[in-house]
């Protein structure tokens, strides 16, 4: 399963951070932004998925986070 969220992530060290922060709560996921995306994406692919505990953890980090639907 993956899932796509719109971000105001801006740099690569805020993005390796966050990174990090996520991959304690999801271990087994792969995380990672695309910051040259308008939408600066963070893409998470994992087994089992919680979208909004993903946007309350970059909440408490004070960054925007919101699930990109198609």
């Amino acid at each position: 399963m993956v899932e796509v969220f719109k971000t105001n992530v801006k740099k690569k060290n805020e993005s390796q951070r966050i990174v990090l922060t996520l991959l304690e709560h999801f271990p087994e996921s792969k995380i990672n932004f695309d910051l040259s995306d308008c939408d600066k994406i963070l893409r998470v692919e994992s087994e089992a998925i919680i979208p909004e505990k993903i946007v309350e953890i970059m909440t408490s980090n004070g960054y925007f986070a919101e699930i990109l639907t198609y």
